[in-house]
């Protein structure tokens, strides 16, 4: 299935940067969306396209989870699908590992009731579960706290708390999205679980939207200061992706054809 996204970045044509580089793609998703098909074929199509890729991380998305059974087991079905996927892409032969790692999804608000929910999911990895992300993303404006509604404070939060303990008790990762000005409570989290591997998603995703429109100048600054606070901290790494998205205020994806990397902006 073609899309208009497809039809759109077709627009623009690029030479691979340093085509001989080996990559692992740690961040990427299957879904399967009335308007937005992205499953193996789409992903191989991509990962050949001139670049070497070699290994691929699949990062939970709300996708295919289970229908029926208990709510909190529902996001097993997700692992279950991509699992699958994972297994089809190796019996036909492909040189790309895909999937060879798969970040789930698990409600650590349910504090140590989340350690069955994590032993599901990585049964159900069968060997490829390495973690979870569970979506911390709050703010106070109704223009910017529209998905996963969550709570101010959840980091911070003992039912949390103690459903990373588990996560840090059976070695497993935990991806961490939030909004910049949430960074200082990922420094205050990852001091407290210091042998919790936190992976930083879209680099503390920076907010351009809603009463953040238009104060880029201003509120870099806050950003920076955050991250210097996350960096401090040893058991934290951050995956450099996301920009583009449009709550950091790009508006690239309204063009009417994307940009090359010459006319990127060069900060």
């Amino acid at each position: 299935m073609t899309t208009r996204l497809d039809s759109w970045l077709a627009l623009t044509e690029e030479d691979p940067i340093e085509p001989d580089m080996p990559i692992l793609d740690p961040h990427h998703h299957f879904w399967e969306r009335p308007d937005n098909v992205y499953l193996l074929e789409n992903l191989l199509g991509d990962a050949r396209s001139g670049h070497r890729v070699n290994q691929t991380v699949f990062v939970e998305c709300h996708s295919q989870y289970r229908t029926d059974g208990p709510v909190e087991m529902r996001s097993v079905g997700e692992v279950e699908f991509v699992e699958g996927i994972a297994a089809a892409n190796v019996a036909a032969g492909n040189e790309i590992a895909v999937a060879a790692a798969i970040v789930g999804n698990g409600d650590l608000m349910l504090g140590y009731g989340v350690e069955p929910v994590l032993e599901a999911l990585n049964e159900a990895g069968k060997g490829r579960f390495r973690g979870i992300r569970c979506t911390a993303a709050w703010d106070a404006s109704p223009e910017i706290n529209v998905a996963r509604a969550n709570s101010a404070g959840m980091l911070a939060d003992a039912n949390f708390r103690l459903g990373l303990a588990c996560l840090e008790r059976m070695g497993l990762t935990f991806d961490c999205i939030v909004y910049h000005p949430q960074l200082p409570e990922v420094a205050d989290m990852a001091r407290a679980f210091p042998d919790l591997t936190i992976i930083l998603n879209h680099v503390g995703r920076p907010l351009g939207i809603g009463p953040y429109a238009g104060r880029r100048e201003e509120l870099m600054p806050e950003w920076r200061a955050g991250i210097d606070a996350v960096a401090e901290c040893p058991n934290v790494v951050m995956k450099v992706g996301g920009m583009g998205n449009p709550i950091s205020g790009s508006k690239g994806h309204t063009r009417p054809f994307p940009r090359d990397r010459e006319k990127l902006p060069p900060r």
